[in-house]
């Protein structure tokens, strides 16, 4: 999958949190929301004055869901439940939680809820780079068809 086309795949599927997303598909639509985001940024700073401003707000609202959706269909791929995304975001409130609604946290609860964050995260980020399940797996089809991974033409 190429760049436009996981661009448009991510808006087509801008709900559907069933089936399977490639590798190609969620990191170019991660690149592509990445770069729309520091462009809005940019406009927002020269338009508005201000860093985060409407621009970005808007733009977040509209990926918000098609993001959440291409990342559980990844999580698929590789036979995961999508569940492991909402237990990230979970794990994150709880800390903003704790960190901004309690007077005085306890400094070694936060500290450790905090390197929990990083160590899920990266354990998140591994399981986006794996190649996917070859064949059939609990979350339907192969993406790439009956032979799987395996290319017919030569790597260049």
């Amino acid at each position: 999958m190429n760049f436009q086309q996981a661009i448009q795949s991510g808006f087509a599927n801008y709900a559907n949190f069933r089936g399977r997303a490639v590798r190609s598909e969620y990191w170019y639509w991660t690149l592509f929301v990445s770069l729309v985001t520091f462009a809005a940024i940019a406009l927002d700073a020269v338009i508005v004055h201000h860093r985060h401003g409407p621009l970005e707000i808007i733009w977040h609202l509209a990926t918000v869901v098609p993001g959440f959706a291409v990342s559980t269909r990844r999580l698929h791929d590789i036979d995961r439940s999508g569940w492991w995304i909402v237990a990230m975001f979970i794990a994150a409130f709880s800390l903003a939680l704790i960190f901004f609604f309690i007077e005085n946290p306890v400094l070694p609860i936060v500290v450790l809820l905090f390197f929990f964050l990083l160590l899920y995260i990266a354990v998140l980020i591994y399981w986006f780079c794996e190649p996917g399940t070859p064949g059939p797996n609990r979350y339907g089809p192969d993406p790439f068809g009956a032979d799987g991974h395996i290319s017919p033409r030569p790597a260049i």
